[in-house]
């Protein structure tokens, strides 16, 4: 069968070959037009499974548009999430949604996440994205399977590069010890990743003999041949005894001349003209309606943007970066800091640098760019969060400087047993990077964007946190931790251009924080600030405090703009760039002499706002003193895909719900004061 009526039994459509082809070929189509309307996205691994999509959506897999949570149908699990679009495509073109409506991909408020996310569109299985996992999802589904006595198939979808996650290989031999003959996985095999060819990153190869050998069954193909891909996932629902794994030998940008074979277009969507140039190579450009496509997904950006506006602050004039004639900031990514550090302190024989996989991304790279004689203390680890911080600690323990970084949420969480008991019990000195931190990865969506990291990071016994506010602050601090800071330590930066506050004037002294000042408005922003060290700081009688870390300080010293250009109010800024351990007499004395402190954290609330609060409560010296404190950051909230920016307001952590929560604060210490009197 494949899409059917569940309820009659009847075949809705049954696509031969060439249908399947032409099928497979719009949706590749598709694809490109929703990749360009989204901005971002992967357009590589999207147009290398599209054959699988169509054959598995169209022919193979038993589904019903009509019930998508039909109980007989075959589940089908992406674990590879970042080819989420040809996911996306198979659904709509399966008639679950309408083709027209996945340009709405990586847009606010959207289903079509970034990384799938089964709660919000009818059709995905799973939500998925952190690599690794979804076979151990399917197991899991597979036993239910078998345990309920169903007969629906699962077939898990995973890429190549994603057989370095260990996850992967326990689940394999899960798998081949219950015999799940319910289970087929599709390994999408071309042959590239982010960081270069797989085999150069980490090879994984041989991968049939790897499979064979823990009781599978191993098919196969030519990924593109249409009549092999439907053949093969015919035969693998028969089931023989044991799981099935289908290796689909396919390229990398199928279809499109510029983006065959090219690691670039991993994690790129094509422009306008490229979408345009595509489409003509597809032999499309006057099949499908890009234009109406296109507007479409902007008429619907239209609506995110009213909605955005309706719920942000509203003051007496547009505070917003750069939106006056005076107060101008210029914008650099944090990452940047990090990996010019690199470049300038690799030299130290010593120093090692880990990849995983997003090396140029988070610029760690920098470290053996244009300087070959480093390369050798550039170890690639791939996919491999895990056993690369382990690695880390072993390199540490002889007399070795390692640094490693991936996405902030995979450097903290996904390998958090390997730093507490190999990098924090041990008290190595290892560098983690937190890269993309915060809600700046936008559009990949909740399941790449790091709102909890922090939470584990300062829990940890001997380690230290460090978490810059600029391009300048990620340097000097990743200059320190990197050659003179001893110990377990890690530092959080952002993905996206973020306002520079800071010169290389400006004081940074690990364990201090800093307190900026609005002295005067000025043509640039930075110049309208006067930074000092905390413990040198002289009381100004201010009347609140905003103590904020990373690409919140910028934010505190908009807010603080606001706050003096709407109600004359003086505000004193804690850039709290270290975390643990944290200046706690920066904290008592914000509290003590201006009595209104807020927290500002781009992150889940908490980790910034809960140390601030336990340092006040726990002061003797300000028993008895009235403080006003509140909080702001993520709400206990999972992300969601959209504009970096976009978040900032969908969040409220913007300088407007700062200053926001400033006014509410400030009521209420004015209604104080007046009893007092």
């Amino acid at each position: 069968m494949a899409l059917i009526n569940s309820k009659s039994g009847k075949v809705i459509k049954d696509y031969n070959i060439d249908e399947l082809k032409e099928q497979a070929n719009l949706m590749r189509g598709y694809n490109l037009v929703a990749l360009c309307a989204a901005g971002s996205g992967h357009a590589g691994g999207t147009l290398s499974i599209m054959d699988i999509t169509a054959a598995l959506y169209l022919k193979v897999a038993d589904l019903d548009p009509e019930n998508p949570n039909w109980d007989g149908r075959d589940r089908i699990i992406w674990s590879t999430g970042h080819k989420a679009p040809s996911l996306y495509l198979g659904l709509a073109f399966a008639g679950f949604c309408k083709k027209e409506d996945v340009m709405y991909l990586r847009k606010l408020y959207s289903p079509f996440q970034g990384h799938p996310h089964w709660l919000k569109l009818p059709g995905v299985e799973v939500s998925s994205g952190s690599l690794g996992q979804g076979l151990s999802v399917s197991v899991g589904i597979a036993l239910a399977g078998k345990l309920d006595n169903k007969k629906f198939t699962t077939f898990c979808i995973m890429g190549d590069g994603e057989q370095q996650e260990g996850n992967i290989w326990e689940a394999v031999m899960e798998a081949g010890h219950y015999k799940l003959d319910n289970l087929v996985g599709i390994i999408d095999y071309n042959r590239l990743q982010i960081d270069g060819w797989v085999r150069e990153v980490m090879n994984v190869d041989p991968l049939e003999d790897k499979y064979r050998s823990f009781g599978w069954e191993v098919m196969r193909i030519n990924g593109h041949d249409m009549k092999e891909v439907v053949d093969a996932l015919t035969r693998s629902k028969k089931g023989v005894g044991k799981p099935l794994v289908i290796i689909a030998d396919t390229v990398k940008g199928k279809g499109v001349s510029f983006m065959e074979d090219i690691a670039g277009w991993h994690g790129k969507s094509p422009n306008y003209d490229e979408m345009l140039k595509g489409l003509t190579e597809l032999g499309l450009k006057d099949k499908i309606p890009y234009e109406k496509l296109l507007a479409h997904a902007k008429e619907y950006q239209k609506e995110v943007e009213k909605k955005l506006d309706a719920k942000m602050p509203k003051f007496k004039k547009d505070y917003w970066w750069n939106s006056g004639e005076s107060m101008k900031v210029k914008m650099e990514p944090t990452r940047k800091g990090f990996g010019l550090s690199l470049a300038e302190n690799g030299d130290d024989p010593r120093v090692v640098a880990l990849g995983l996989d997003i090396s140029g991304s988070i610029t760690i790279s920098d470290f053996y760019q244009g300087k070959p004689e480093r390369k050798k203390r550039w170890i690639s680890m791939g996919i491999a969060e895990q056993s690369a911080t382990a690695a880390a600690a072993g390199l540490a323990k002889e007399g070795k400087l390692p640094v490693l970084g991936t996405y902030g949420t995979f450097a903290a969480a996904r390998n958090l047993d390997q730093i507490r008991v190999s990098v924090c019990y041990g008290n190595f000195n290892v560098l983690i990077a937190g890269a993309h931190g915060g809600v700046s990865v936008g559009p990949d969506g909740a399941t790449h964007q790091a709102l909890e990291d922090l939470f584990a990071m300062c829990g940890l016994p001997n380690m230290s946190v460090v978490v810059p506010c600029d391009i300048n602050e990620t340097k000097k601090a990743t200059d320190y931790l990197l050659l003179k800071h001893a110990g377990p330590k890690f530092i959080r930066f952002a993905r996206e251009a973020t306002p520079i506050v800071t010169t290389d004037k400006t004081p940074f002294i690990f364990g201090k924080a800093n307190v900026f000042r609005l002295r005067k408005e000025q043509p640039d922003f930075i110049e309208a600030f006067e930074s000092v060290l905390a413990e040198k700081y002289v009381n100004e009688n201010e009347n609140l405090s905003i103590v904020a870390c990373g690409p919140m300080v910028p934010e505190a010293m908009r807010a603080a703009y606001i706050l003096k250009k709407e109600f004359g109010w003086e505000t004193r800024i804690v850039n709290m760039h270290t975390m643990k351990p944290m200046d706690k007499m920066a904290v008592i004395r914000a509290a003590r002499e201006t009595g209104v402190v807020i927290t500002a954290e781009e992150h889940q609330i908490g980790a910034l706002a809960w140390q601030v609060s336990s340092i006040i409560t726990e002061c003797p010296d300000i028993f008895g003193k009235p403080v006003i404190t509140g909080a702001i950051g993520v709400k206990d909230r999972f992300g969601d895909s959209g504009a970096p920016w976009e978040l900032v307001k969908e969040f409220e952590v913007s300088a407007e719900h700062i200053a926001q929560k400033a006014v509410e604060l400030m009521k209420i210490k004015g209604k104080g004061e007046l009893l007092s009197h």
